[in-house]
């Protein structure tokens, strides 16, 4: 038995998979089908939260506003981002700062209630949030944006790109090819999904490297990049929950890096 047989023998034993219970909400629902899909991978159970968490160690697989609540309050000994990375990088506003500030170029990026805004049009979206839910294309803010939970940010037109991460390890760079100047939308996403195209730049890889180091990443994370025309890699924002199924961009991201789905596994597992 080799040594990824081996680890995966343990997986079946040792964890258990947890989704979160059912609700009306599209994020629920995706989850909810990830949950189930990477149980199957791991011959392990599939357990709805709260459920039994003495019994195994958990893995959790639950939506990013339903994960910030759960981790919270659990001992450090479940497989899952750790609270404090969660946080800090579901703070848009703040994650963008601190990427800034550690060197990489991000949009300009300032909250719904500033006094200055940068030239029309920009881009509007949710300070805390996730998959692109509420992102649009705007020319003045709309009333209900006008407030500290909501941003504003330069648009810059350029290649849709995200890079995965596993703490230390990088992946390979994937461009999403949607249309020039069209945000990556949640319908995108998830509805009327885009091919992607694996990159080879090892000057966006170390980017992301740079991104999980000033944000601390301590588990699986996504960091998403637009490349402007003139080559640079602009800071968009850091998923530190995000889905790491066999077809994820996750996934793909390490197998085009050399990194097969049982080493992946492991990776998630161990």
């Amino acid at each position: 038995m080799g040594r990824g047989d081996y680890a995966t023998l343990l997986t079946m034993e040792a964890v258990v998979v947890i989704r979160e219970p059912w609700r009306f909400d599209a994020l629920a629902w995706i989850h909810r089908a990830e949950a189930r899909a990477i149980a199957r991978e791991l011959g392990a159970p599939l357990v709805i939260w709260p459920g039994s968490l003495r019994a195994a160690r958990p893995l959790l697989r639950l939506s990013d506003p339903f994960m910030r609540r759960v981790v919270g309050g659990l001992a450090p000994d479940y497989f899952g981002p750790g609270a404090q990375a969660l946080e800090r990088c579901y703070d848009k506003y703040e994650a963008c700062r601190t990427a800034a500030a550690g060197g990489l170029d991000a949009p300009a990026t300032m909250l719904g209630d500033s006094p200055t805004l940068p030239d029309a049009p920009f881009v509007s979206k949710p300070r805390r949030g996730s998959d692109s839910i509420g992102v649009r294309i705007a020319s003045a803010i709309p009333v209900r944006a006008r407030n500290a939970e909501h941003l504003v940010q330069s648009r810059i037109v350029g290649r849709e790109v995200t890079v995965a991460l596993f703490r230390e390890q990088v992946g390979m760079p994937l461009e999403i090819l949607v249309p020039r100047g069209t945000p990556y939308s949640f319908s995108r996403k998830y509805l009327f999904r885009p091919s992607r195209r694996v990159l080879a730049d090892e000057s966006l890889r170390e980017c992301a490297r740079r991104a999980g180091q000033l944000l601390a990443i301590d588990w699986a994370a996504r960091v998403d990049f637009i490349v402007a025309d003139d080559g640079r890699a602009y800071f968009l924002e850091c998923d530190a929950a995000p889905l790491v199924g066999a077809k994820s961009a996750f996934a793909a991201s390490f197998t085009a890096a050399g990194v097969d789905r049982r080493r992946q596994l492991d990776w998630l597992t161990l």
